[in-house]
């Protein structure tokens, strides 16, 4: 496992990632995790003392990458932007695992299982993760029938979350 100390920070404009608070992770780090990596790879491990799993690491260019800081995440370590992170990581092999309700449902209902399947491997697991993070067993199934409802109509996770705030 490599240990590293780093600054939260937070993007201003920079594209689809402004405004998106993250850890900067340095080439040589990287090197140290996992050897030539070019692109995005998943990491475990402990954000201060807080432990992680299936996290991604992103790739900035010059063999440098950035971890995405979400607000759950920012609030269950109690820290912000400006404020020093100990970091702890290691490669994560881990296969994802999809929430096996909404997989029995979406299998159900043909046009959303094509559709679905069309999905890049990440943009699927949007949908999953989504239905995991809920609390109650009544909210997971709203959120079970809503994906399976939005994937029949050709759409993708967040055209659904865009679609159902309004």
């Amino acid at each position: 496992m490599v240990h590293f100390k780093t600054i939260i920070k937070k993007f201003g404009s920079q594209g689809e990632k402004t405004g998106w608070t993250y850890i900067d992770i340095s080439s040589e780090i990287i090197e140290k995790i996992k050897p030539g990596a070019k692109t995005s790879f998943r990491v475990k491990g402990k954000l201060d003392e807080h432990p992680i799993k299936g996290f991604a690491l992103l790739p900035m260019g010059g063999g440098d990458f950035i971890m995405a800081l979400n607000a759950d995440i920012r609030k269950k370590i109690g820290k912000k932007t400006g404020y020093e992170l100990n970091v702890y990581l290691t490669e994560d092999r881990a296969a994802f695992i999809f929430n096996k309700d909404f997989i029995i449902c979406v299998k159900d209902e043909p046009k959303a299982f094509e559709y679905f399947n069309s999905l890049a491997a990440s943009h699927q697991r949007y949908f999953s993760k989504w239905i995991d993070s809920a609390k109650t067993t009544d909210t997971q199934t709203k959120r079970i029938v809503l994906a399976v409802k939005s994937l029949s109509q050709k759409m993708g996770y967040g055209e659904m979350i865009r679609a159902n705030k309004k």
